[in-house]
C-alpha cells in the first residue's frame, strides 16, 4: 500500500517537472496548443525495502525515451536551455508541433475580458481619429473653397473698381476738356465783336451826324433798318446797366462794356435782357419803331466812358466788324 502511494507521488512530481503548458494569446509570435500527454505509471518502493533488495529497481522507475533537444539560444523565457544536463527540452516555435502563427498586435493579456476591452477601446480610438481626420479634411476643403471664392470676388471687385475709376477718369477728363473749351469760347467771344443785328443794311438816311427829322439837331448814332422783331445782340461782352422807356429813344437798353464804353440799343419793340452780365452775341432785345423812329430799325449809339457819342460804324470797324 505504501509503495502504491509513493509511486503516485513520484508520478505527480514528474508531471510538473515539465515546462508549464499555457495557452498564449494571439499577440505573441506563436500559440502553444497543449498536447495530451500519456499517463506514465511508476512503481516506487520504500527506500528501506530498496536498500534491503538491491536487485529491485527502487527509485529508478521505468526508463523514458529521450526527448528531442533544441539548439542552444532558442529556449523560451522561464525554461532551461536545451542540451543542459537535467533540463527538459526547450519549446521551439519553428520545430515542435502544436504551434500556430498569430498576428502580433495587442499586449499579452491572459484575461479575455481585458483583451476584449482593449480591442474595443482601440477600435473606438481609431474610429474617432478617422472621424477627426475626415472632419479636418472637410474643413480644409471648405476653407480652400471659400478662399478660392473670396479670391474670385476680390478679383471681380478690383475689376469693377478699375472700370469705375477709368470711367470716372474719362468723365472727368471730358468735363475738364469741355470746361476748357467753354472757357476758350467765352474768351474768344470776350475778345471778339459782332454786328448788333444780323443781316442788316445800313440806312444811309440814318447815318451818324445826319441832320433833320426825326432828330432835333443831328443823328447821334447809327440806324440799322431791319424788320420789327429782328434780334438785337450784344456787340461785345458786358453788363446791362439800364433798361426801360427813354422818351424819344423809345425802349432802350444800355450795355456797358468792361472798358467803360456804353452801347445804347434804342427804338426796341421789346427787351429780352434788362440786367446782368451778357456775352458777345447774346440776344438782349428786338428791333422796332418806338420813340422818334422813321420806321422799324435799331438805333445804336456808342459812347466811350459814357461821354459824347462817336460814329458807330467806325467804332465797329476798329474792332474788326465788317458793316
Amino acid at each position: 500500500m505504501a509503495s502504491n502511494q509513493s509511486g503516485s507521488a513520484v508520478a505527480e512530481a514528474i508531471a510538473p517537472a515539465m515546462p508549464p503548458i499555457a495557452s498564449f494569446d494571439e499577440t505573441t509570435m506563436m500559440t502553444w496548443v497543449p498536447k495530451q500527454r500519456p499517463t506514465v505509471a511508476a512503481v516506487v518502493m520504500d527506500p528501506a525495502d530498496a536498500a534491503a533488495d538491491p536487485s529491485h529497481p527502487g527509485l529508478a522507475g521505468p526508463a523514458f525515451p529521450d526527448l528531442p533537444l533544441t539548439e542552444p539560444g532558442f529556449a523560451e523565457p522561464g525554461f532551461p536551455e536545451a542540451g543542459v544536463a537535467g533540463s527538459v527540452p526547450a519549446r521551439t516555435p519553428f520545430a515542435e508541433p502544436g504551434f500556430t502563427e498569430a498576428a502580433p498586435a495587442e499586449p499579452a493579456f491572459t484575461d479575455p475580458g481585458e483583451l476584449l476591452r482593449l480591442r474595443i477601446v482601440n477600435h473606438v480610438l481609431q474610429a474617432r481619429a478617422a472621424v477627426e481626420r475626415e472632419k479636418a479634411a472637410v474643413e480644409a476643403a471648405g476653407r480652400a473653397k471659400e478662399a478660392a471664392a473670396q479670391k474670385v470676388r476680390d478679383a471681380a471687385a478690383r475689376k469693377k473698381a478699375e472700370e469705375v475709376a477709368r470711367r470716372e477718369a474719362a468723365e472727368l477728363a471730358a468735363a475738364e476738356a469741355a470746361s476748357r473749351a467753354e472757357e476758350e469760347r467765352l474768351a474768344a467771344l470776350a475778345a471778339s465783336y459782332v454786328k448788333p443785328v444780323v443781316c442788316c443794311a445800313v440806312d444811309g438816311a440814318g447815318d451818324f451826324g445826319a441832320a433833320g427829322s426825326p432828330w432835333a439837331a443831328s443823328n447821334a448814332g447809327q440806324d440799322f433798318a431791319v424788320p420789327t422783331g429782328t434780334p438785337a445782340v450784344a456787340v461785345h461782352s458786358g453788363t446791362i446797366t439800364a433798361a426801360g422807356w427813354a422818351g424819344s429813344y423809345g425802349y432802350r437798353i444800355v450795355l456797358t462794356l468792361d472798358d467803360g464804353t456804353q452801347l445804347w440799343y434804342c427804338n426796341l419793340s421789346s427787351m429780352v435782357k434788362t440786367s446782368g452780365r451778357v456775352l458777345t452775341g447774346d440776344v438782349i432785345g428786338r428791333a422796332g419803331a418806338t420813340g422818334n423812329a422813321s420806321g422799324p430799325s435799331l438805333h445804336l449809339e456808342v459812347r466811350p466812358s459814357g461821354a459824347a457819342p462817336v460814329d458807330p460804324i467806325g467804332w465797329l470797324r476798329d474792332h474788326g466788324v465788317t458793316v
